[in-house]
């Protein structure tokens, strides 16, 4: 990518600043126990973690907002929690990095969390939390995506297959039916149901899971330009880990190499890949534009532990 101007610069940080994204899924708590392995347990040869720090963060959707208004864009969260502490602490994590969050809390379910345990940043053990919500909370934050969505400029579906998104179909038709782009972060091997999105992005593998293996360059975009005209998308975003972003669209293909200096953790790297790509679309960029973004994005993000945010003096420098 070529360096922008400082007028250029000025011009695309202000456009940023209007730019309304309504990110909609799964959200979840990421806790993290840092600690010291000094010898193995005599219960059960497992090692023994002593928890000397604690960290709390906003992952799946939460994340994608997060990362969308760390970077000066205006995000609102829709997603479904528990009436717990866990919701607490999202609620509080997402006001204090600038999101206007519509939680709506099912009594009946636990909020997701997942909790890390790492000793000199390696991860000893992950424990999950999680539990469907209700059909009726389901209805009643559809009810609520439709009025919200006269209030934004892109929707982004952030699907970590916690069962926040049961009616994504309806979802995508109400978008279409209002003007706006639809942009999916998809999750499993059907993707019927994502049929008539804007975009999706799918990693490597996520991919390979629906379209199968491929033999040669030729082969893949094949399949990608299958895939894309069996759904009625307008493109498809394959994240190919070192090997860059490919934006496969009816006129043709557009790759850009990864631009990362240092993996240091992927986690979340799809959710600033996803909300910069938004995020940058909401604020007039065409998509290769966007794409270069959220390719620069995504190689400061993986530098960084756990799931993390971009901040505009690092993808702006």
């Amino acid at each position: 990518m070529k360096p922008l101007a400082a007028t250029d610069l000025a011009a695309l940080r202000a456009a940023i600043a209007g730019a309304r994204v309504l990110v909609v899924g799964d959200v979840m708590l990421d806790r993290y126990w840092f600690g010291d392995v000094e010898r193995i347990s005599p219960e059960a040869p497992v090692p023994v973690a002593r928890i000397r720090k604690r960290d709390e963060r906003a992952g799946g959707a939460a994340n994608v907002a997060r990362n969308i208004a760390a970077l000066g864009g205006q995000a609102t969260l829709l997603a479904v929690v528990g009436d717990d502490e866990p919701a607490d602490t999202l609620q509080r994590l997402l006001h204090e990095g600038g999101v206007t969050t519509h939680l709506r809390r099912d009594p009946h379910i636990a909020t997701t969390v997942k909790l890390r345990v790492l000793a000199r940043q390696q991860q000893l053990l992950r424990i999950d939390f999680e539990e469907q919500p209700s059909q009726e909370t389901l209805a009643d934050k559809l009810d609520d995506y439709r009025r919200l969505l006269a209030e934004v400029d892109v929707v982004i579906v952030s699907d970590y297959g916690k069962g926040g998104l049961r009616h994504v179909d309806a979802m995508i038709a109400a978008a279409k039916i209002a003007g706006k782009p639809v942009l999916v972060d998809p999750k499993g091997e059907d993707y019927s149901h994502y049929r008539g999105a804007t975009l999706l992005t799918p990693n490597r593998s996520e991919f390979r899971q629906v379209a199968g293996a491929w033999r040669d360059e030729p082969d893949l975009v094949a399949k990608a330009q299958s895939l894309r005209a069996s759904l009625d998308l307008e493109a498809l975003l394959v994240t190919r880990s070192e090997e860059g972003m490919t934006l496969f669209r009816r006129g043709g293909v557009v790759h850009t190499p990864t631009v990362a200096r240092e993996v240091f953790d992927v986690s979340g790297a799809g959710d600033t890949v996803i909300g910069t790509l938004g995020l940058m679309l909401a604020a007039g960029l065409d998509l290769p534009q966007a794409m270069d973004w959220s390719n620069r994005a995504a190689g400061i993000v993986v530098g960084k532990l756990g799931t993390a945010v971009v901040l505009p003096e690092e993808l702006f420098a």
